[in-house]
C-alpha cells in the first residue's frame, strides 16, 4: 500500500509542476525519452527497411601521376 501512495504523491507533484511551471516540466520529460529513443529508433528503422547512407569521403582522391608545380598565378 505505501508503493501506491507514493505513486499519488508523485504524480500529484508532476501534476502540479506541469501547471506552474511547463517550461521546466516539458525540458525534463524530452530529456529522459531521450535516452529511450536511443534505444528503440534504430531497431525500428531497421524494421522498416531504412539503410545507413554511404560514409562521405573526408579528403579528396589524388591522381595516380607526377604533380605538376602551378604556374601563372604569380605564387612564387
Amino acid at each position: 500500500m505505501a508503493s501506491l501512495f507514493s505513486f499519488r504523491q508523485t504524480y500529484r507533484y508532476l501534476q502540479r509542476q506541469a501547471h506552474e511551471q511547463p517550461t521546466i516540466f516539458y525540458a525534463v520529460v524530452i530529456g529522459l525519452i531521450g535516452p529511450v529513443m536511443l534505444v528503440t529508433v534504430p531497431p525500428i528503422r531497421k524494421s522498416l527497411g531504412y539503410k545507413n547512407p554511404e560514409i562521405i569521403p573526408t579528403s579528396y582522391p589524388v591522381p595516380n601521376r607526377a604533380r605538376r608545380p602551378v604556374q601563372g598565378y604569380e605564387d612564387e
